[in-house]
């Protein structure tokens, strides 16, 4: 993560849940606002989760040696990107091919709601670095 730009890095939330995910974009989001996890069940993997009322879309993020994609539920790879970034950008600009995103019109900013006031379960929010694979 720490070799991914700022914008990238303002959105990552790191080992928080699904459950919690939700929460979060529901009550501080509005159509379009999205943030990046980690998976929960892929080991060095992302989740780029997006609200589109009435749900909240999550997509994995896989790395390889050829870079970034998303990965497609029947776990097809799709267009690969050297970076976390510029993958998150050609999907906020529809440019990116194969699969219906819906559209990435706001970051949540982490930085933004540690200086709300927001309950107790959302005060976990992993801010270390990790290391690329």
């Amino acid at each position: 993560m720490d070799r991914e730009g700022m914008m990238v890095r303002s959105i990552y939330y790191g080992r928080i849940g699904s459950a919690a995910t939700e929460r979060l974009l529901e009550r501080f989001g509005q159509e379009g606002s999205f943030l990046l996890r980690d998976s929960e069940t892929v080991q060095g993997a992302y989740c780029l989760c997006v609200r589109k009322t009435p749900y909240v879309h999550t997509y994995r993020l896989v790395h390889s040696t050829d870079g970034w994609c998303l990965q497609e539920d029947s776990g097809e790879r799709l267009q690969k990107f050297t970076s976390l970034g510029t993958l998150i950008e050609s999907y906020r600009r529809g440019v990116a091919s194969n699969v219906s995103v819906p559209p990435l019109t706001d970051p949540l900013d982490k930085t933004q709601l540690q200086h709300s006031s927001f309950g107790q379960e959302f005060t976990y929010m992993e801010t270390c670095s990790s290391s690329v694979y």
